[in-house]
């Protein structure tokens, strides 16, 4: 056969390889925090329930923390985005607030984000990626839903926009963190309190 009649080389597939590894950490870390904790959690464990090796980790991740960071990052966005329409309205803030109720209760994940506050309350170096991969583009984000909603008259918060999302959050990861459940009344008062909906 002539090279110019040759059939084109095969693509190949370390990319797809490449990813169902990366995703299999990912599945194995959230996994294993959720059986053993955060203490228990090993990058050796990690490995071995993934099917990887250590190196292959270690390429890809620092440290257990970055590898939480990403399961966290990625299915963040899945369960509860920020919302962006052009006009959100109390209503689409409450569903953000129970949506969010609902990960740190019953989503693996949410166990993911309240190991990692509370690991970034001894350790500097988790608190400071957390708050530059996680906690500060997020705020970001609901800073940004709640100038918007401001503007369109759809809500009146009294505090500014950091006070009022640390109002509207912080008894909610306080009931996760202590494994107390989340009513829906408590996310319809804080919203109403809080907020102040234009009426309709």
């Amino acid at each position: 056969m002539s090279a110019a009649s040759s059939p084109p080389p095969r693509a190949h597939s370390g990319n797809r390889r490449d990813e169902a590894a990366r995703l299999a950490v990912l599945h194995a870390a959230d996994d294993l925090l959720v059986e053993h904790g955060f203490g228990a959690l090993t990058i050796e464990s990690i490995a071995r329930r993934a099917g990887v090796a250590k190196q292959t980790i270690y390429r890809w991740w620092p440290s257990k923390v970055e590898i939480l960071l990403d399961v966290l990052i990625e299915d963040s966005e899945k369960r509860f985005p920020v919302p962006t329409e052009e006009q959100p309205t109390a209503d689409s803030i409450r569903r953000y607030l129970r949506a969010f109720a609902r990960f740190v209760t019953r989503d693996p994940a949410g166990r993911v984000l309240l190991a990692l506050l509370a690991e970034a309350q001894h350790h500097s170096a988790t608190a400071a990626s957390l708050h530059e991969r996680y906690l500060d583009p997020r705020r970001a984000a609901e800073r940004d839903l709640l100038a918007r909603a401001t503007a369109a008259g759809e809500i009146a918060p009294d505090l500014a926009p950091d006070a009022t999302m640390d109002a509207l959050v912080g008894p909610i990861v306080y009931r996760a963190m202590t494994g107390s459940t989340i009513p829906r009344a408590l996310v319809d008062t804080l919203v109403t309190n809080l907020l102040k909906p234009r009426p309709r």
